[in-house]
């Protein structure tokens, strides 16, 4: 068996975190790819369990070396997942699940195909998801229309996806996630089939 992939995205304040959170407890051997960015920590973030936090010369310096699966510039920050730890997980059998948006599920589908596996979460509606951002507390109005902005244009990609998932039930949602996380490890495209006839036939 070969790792799969799971890529989640979906707009900032529909839930991601909490509902990976909770998923990362009940499925076991899997590594979660952690961002790297260089926007600010914020409150109650840490180095190295929220995102790898680093400069934009960094960065930059980082995707002139192509370390980088994919990588994009949202709301004037950087935002990248690196290559090496990723694919060290994925020849170890595991589950690597990713938290990218639109355009970084787009350069993994490229690379990867069929060996992702790939959910949009969102609210039920753009007014859900404007309260929850301000409810928050942590951005200034102006940063919440960018990421409503946002938002609307990233779902114009939902089509892409393999699955949409609507969080207006935690409980629930959590449920769906779960089962579509487990069942992407029993896709063909995340086994050896050559080996697997020659074991079976022999």
């Amino acid at each position: 068996m070969k790792g799969s992939m799971l890529i989640i995205s979906g707009p900032s304040g529909s839930g991601k975190s909490s509902l990976m959170n909770e998923m990362f407890k009940k499925i076991e051997d899997i590594y979660f790819s952690i961002s790297t960015t260089t926007r600010d920590i914020r409150d109650g973030e840490v180095d190295g369990v929220n995102y790898h936090y680093i400069s934009k010369e960094e960065f930059e310096q980082d995707i002139e070396e192509g370390l980088f699966l994919e990588w994009a510039k949202v709301h004037d920050n950087y935002y990248g997942t690196s290559l090496k730890p990723m694919l060290q997980a994925l020849h170890n059998g595991k589950l690597v699940v990713l938290d990218i948006d639109v355009q970084g599920h787009k350069i993994a589908r490229e690379k990867f195909g069929n060996s992702i596996t790939s959910i949009f979460l969102t609210t039920a509606n753009q007014k859900i998801l404007k309260y929850r951002l301000s409810n928050r507390g942590t951005d200034t109005d102006e940063v919440i229309e960018k990421r409503i902005n946002n938002a609307v244009s990233e779902m114009t990609r939902i089509k892409e996806y393999d699955y949409i998932l609507v969080n207006d039930n935690f409980d629930e949602t959590l449920k769906k996630l779960t089962a579509i996380a487990v069942s992407s490890r029993c896709k063909v495209s995340a086994i050896d089939t050559e080996d697997f006839i020659s074991s079976w036939v022999y």
